[in-house]
Protein backbone atom coordinates (compact mmCIF):
# COMPACT_ATOMS: atom_id res chain seq x y z
CA UNK A 1 0.00 0.00 0.00
CA UNK A 2 2.73 2.83 -1.19
CA UNK A 3 1.58 6.19 -0.49
CA UNK A 4 3.85 7.59 -3.59
CA UNK A 5 1.83 5.35 -6.25
CA UNK A 6 -1.93 4.00 -7.11
CA UNK A 7 -1.53 0.43 -7.81
CA UNK A 8 -5.14 -0.52 -6.90
CA UNK A 9 -7.86 -1.57 -9.16
CA UNK A 10 -7.71 -0.10 -12.35
CA UNK A 11 -4.03 -0.26 -12.58
CA UNK A 12 -2.32 -1.72 -16.01
CA UNK A 13 1.58 -1.20 -15.01
CA UNK A 14 3.60 -2.04 -17.27
CA UNK A 15 6.74 -4.68 -16.17
CA UNK A 16 9.12 -4.20 -18.26
CA UNK A 17 12.21 -4.62 -16.33
CA UNK A 18 14.67 -7.59 -15.77
CA UNK A 19 13.36 -10.08 -13.01
CA UNK A 20 17.14 -9.70 -12.03
CA UNK A 21 16.50 -5.84 -11.42
CA UNK A 22 15.19 -4.63 -8.43
CA UNK A 23 12.37 -2.69 -10.11
CA UNK A 24 10.98 -5.44 -11.20
CA UNK A 25 9.73 -6.08 -7.63
CA UNK A 26 7.57 -2.95 -7.83
CA UNK A 27 6.45 -3.98 -11.38
CA UNK A 28 5.35 -7.29 -10.41
CA UNK A 29 4.29 -7.46 -6.55
CA UNK A 30 3.08 -3.73 -6.31
CA UNK A 31 0.09 -4.25 -8.44
CA UNK A 32 -0.57 -7.63 -7.48
CA UNK A 33 -0.64 -7.14 -3.56
CA UNK A 34 -2.76 -4.37 -4.52
CA UNK A 35 -5.45 -5.19 -7.32
CA UNK A 36 -3.82 -4.08 -10.07
CA UNK A 37 -2.95 -5.80 -12.89
CA UNK A 38 0.64 -5.83 -14.93
CA UNK A 39 1.38 -6.29 -18.37
CA UNK A 40 4.58 -8.03 -19.16
CA UNK A 41 6.19 -7.10 -22.30
CA UNK A 42 7.75 -9.91 -23.96
CA UNK A 43 10.97 -8.37 -25.55
CA UNK A 44 13.84 -5.99 -24.93
CA UNK A 45 12.67 -2.90 -23.39
CA UNK A 46 13.55 -0.34 -26.24
CA UNK A 47 11.31 2.63 -26.91
CA UNK A 48 8.94 1.24 -29.39
CA UNK A 49 8.80 -1.83 -27.49
CA UNK A 50 7.31 0.35 -24.50
CA UNK A 51 4.88 2.21 -27.03
CA UNK A 52 3.45 -0.06 -28.73
CA UNK A 53 2.79 -1.78 -24.92
CA UNK A 54 0.70 1.16 -23.74
CA UNK A 55 -1.09 1.16 -26.59
CA UNK A 56 -2.00 -2.29 -26.84
CA UNK A 57 -2.88 -2.93 -22.75
CA UNK A 58 -3.76 0.53 -21.97
CA UNK A 59 -0.94 1.05 -19.46
CA UNK A 60 -1.65 2.87 -16.99
CA UNK A 61 1.68 3.26 -14.55
CA UNK A 62 5.04 3.20 -15.96
CA UNK A 63 8.25 2.88 -14.40
CA UNK A 64 11.52 3.36 -16.50
CA UNK A 65 15.43 4.05 -15.88
CA UNK A 66 16.35 7.48 -16.53
CA UNK A 67 18.36 6.36 -19.94
CA UNK A 68 14.79 4.41 -21.51
CA UNK A 69 13.01 7.38 -20.37
CA UNK A 70 14.93 9.76 -22.32
CA UNK A 71 15.03 7.94 -25.33
CA UNK A 72 11.22 7.34 -25.41
CA UNK A 73 10.85 11.16 -24.74
CA UNK A 74 13.06 11.91 -27.63
CA UNK A 75 11.53 9.08 -29.94
CA UNK A 76 8.15 8.38 -28.63
CA UNK A 77 6.27 11.08 -26.45
CA UNK A 78 2.86 10.88 -27.37
CA UNK A 79 2.47 7.61 -26.26
CA UNK A 80 2.65 8.89 -22.80
CA UNK A 81 -0.80 11.13 -23.53
CA UNK A 82 -2.54 7.52 -21.90
CA UNK A 83 -0.58 7.34 -18.68
CA UNK A 84 -1.72 8.60 -15.61
CA UNK A 85 1.51 8.12 -13.61
CA UNK A 86 5.25 7.65 -15.09
CA UNK A 87 7.92 7.07 -12.53
CA UNK A 88 11.19 7.43 -13.60
CA UNK A 89 14.90 7.33 -11.61
CA UNK A 90 17.76 5.21 -11.15
CA UNK A 91 19.81 8.41 -12.39
CA UNK A 92 19.92 11.86 -12.82
CA UNK A 93 16.88 12.79 -14.69
CA UNK A 94 16.97 15.47 -17.84
CA UNK A 95 14.80 18.43 -16.55
CA UNK A 96 14.43 19.13 -20.48
CA UNK A 97 12.86 15.60 -21.00
CA UNK A 98 11.34 15.80 -17.70
CA UNK A 99 9.68 18.92 -19.03
CA UNK A 100 8.66 17.37 -22.47
CA UNK A 101 7.17 14.53 -20.67
CA UNK A 102 4.90 16.27 -18.34
CA UNK A 103 3.86 18.25 -21.66
CA UNK A 104 2.91 15.09 -22.97
CA UNK A 105 0.96 13.18 -19.79
CA UNK A 106 -3.05 13.70 -19.68
CA UNK A 107 -3.66 16.96 -17.67
CA UNK A 108 -4.35 14.40 -14.57
CA UNK A 109 -0.85 13.23 -14.79
CA UNK A 110 2.02 12.71 -12.89
CA UNK A 111 5.63 12.35 -12.90
CA UNK A 112 7.94 10.77 -10.30
CA UNK A 113 11.44 11.23 -9.85
CA UNK A 114 11.91 8.17 -7.51
CA UNK A 115 15.89 7.20 -5.82
CA UNK A 116 16.55 4.19 -4.28
CA UNK A 117 19.53 2.38 -4.00
CA UNK A 118 18.86 -1.55 -4.81
CA UNK A 119 19.58 -1.87 -0.85
CA UNK A 120 16.36 0.11 -0.67
CA UNK A 121 14.31 -1.53 -2.94
CA UNK A 122 12.98 0.16 -4.62
CA UNK A 123 12.21 3.55 -4.08
CA UNK A 124 13.38 5.71 -1.29
CA UNK A 125 12.52 8.92 -1.96
CA UNK A 126 10.05 9.77 -4.65
CA UNK A 127 9.12 13.98 -5.99
CA UNK A 128 6.31 14.76 -7.33
CA UNK A 129 5.48 16.87 -10.41
CA UNK A 130 2.41 17.63 -12.62
CA UNK A 131 1.57 18.88 -15.86
CA UNK A 132 1.96 22.60 -15.55
CA UNK A 133 4.68 22.85 -13.08
CA UNK A 134 7.58 24.42 -13.73
CA UNK A 135 11.39 22.97 -14.61
CA UNK A 136 14.09 25.14 -14.24
CA UNK A 137 16.56 23.10 -12.49
CA UNK A 138 17.91 20.11 -11.71
CA UNK A 139 15.22 17.52 -10.68
CA UNK A 140 14.69 17.14 -6.48
CA UNK A 141 14.78 13.56 -5.44
CA UNK A 142 12.02 14.60 -3.01
CA UNK A 143 10.87 13.12 0.47
CA UNK A 144 11.06 9.77 2.03
CA UNK A 145 8.07 7.27 1.44
CA UNK A 146 6.23 6.12 4.00
CA UNK A 147 8.30 3.70 6.21
CA UNK A 148 11.21 4.96 4.95
CA UNK A 149 14.20 7.54 7.18
CA UNK A 150 16.69 9.42 5.20
CA UNK A 151 19.39 11.53 7.03
CA UNK A 152 22.23 13.57 5.93
CA UNK A 153 24.96 13.06 8.36
CA UNK A 154 28.77 13.84 8.74
CA UNK A 155 32.09 11.35 8.81
CA UNK A 156 31.06 10.47 12.63
CA UNK A 157 27.36 9.85 12.08
CA UNK A 158 25.60 12.94 13.34
CA UNK A 159 23.43 15.46 11.15
CA UNK A 160 24.76 18.09 9.05
CA UNK A 161 22.94 21.58 9.17
CA UNK A 162 20.79 22.03 6.27
CA UNK A 163 22.92 23.08 3.59
CA UNK A 164 25.45 21.57 4.19
CA UNK A 165 26.60 18.31 2.67
CA UNK A 166 27.21 14.91 4.10
CA UNK A 167 26.30 11.02 3.56
CA UNK A 168 22.52 10.09 2.80
CA UNK A 169 21.98 7.39 5.47
CA UNK A 170 18.94 5.40 4.38
CA UNK A 171 16.75 3.58 7.39
CA UNK A 172 13.46 1.55 7.30
CA UNK A 173 11.10 -1.42 6.33
CA UNK A 174 12.79 -1.45 3.15
CA UNK A 175 16.23 -1.54 3.60
CA UNK A 176 18.10 -5.11 3.03
CA UNK A 177 19.56 -7.48 5.41
CA UNK A 178 22.98 -6.96 4.04
CA UNK A 179 25.44 -8.42 1.50
CA UNK A 180 25.13 -12.32 1.21
CA UNK A 181 28.53 -14.18 2.36
CA UNK A 182 30.31 -10.62 2.60
CA UNK A 183 30.33 -9.96 6.31
CA UNK A 184 33.23 -7.42 6.44
CA UNK A 185 30.85 -5.21 3.47
CA UNK A 186 27.71 -5.55 5.51
CA UNK A 187 29.21 -4.54 8.42
CA UNK A 188 30.75 -1.38 6.62
CA UNK A 189 27.45 -0.11 5.03
CA UNK A 190 24.42 -1.58 7.27
CA UNK A 191 24.44 -0.21 10.75
CA UNK A 192 21.51 -0.41 13.80
CA UNK A 193 19.96 2.45 14.23
CA UNK A 194 20.38 4.35 17.50
CA UNK A 195 17.26 5.59 17.80
CA UNK A 196 15.12 2.89 17.05
CA UNK A 197 15.85 -0.55 18.57
CA UNK A 198 15.91 -3.29 16.53
CA UNK A 199 16.38 -1.05 12.81
CA UNK A 200 19.15 -1.11 10.41
CA UNK A 201 20.59 1.90 8.32
CA UNK A 202 22.00 1.72 5.02
CA UNK A 203 24.86 3.86 3.91
CA UNK A 204 24.33 4.99 0.90
CA UNK A 205 27.74 7.14 -0.11
CA UNK A 206 25.75 9.59 -1.88
CA UNK A 207 26.46 12.79 -1.18
CA UNK A 208 23.30 15.07 -0.10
Amino acid sequence: DPDYVELGTGTMMLHAASTAFDAATLEIWGPLANGGTIAILPEHASPDAVATAIEAHGVTTLWLTAGLFHELVDRRPECLGRVRHLLAGGDVLSPPHVARALASLPPEGRLSNGYGPTETTTFALTHELRPGDAVDGPVPLGRPIQGTSCEVLDDAGRPVPIGVAGELWIGGGGVARGYRNDPELTAARFQDDPERPGARRYRSGDRA
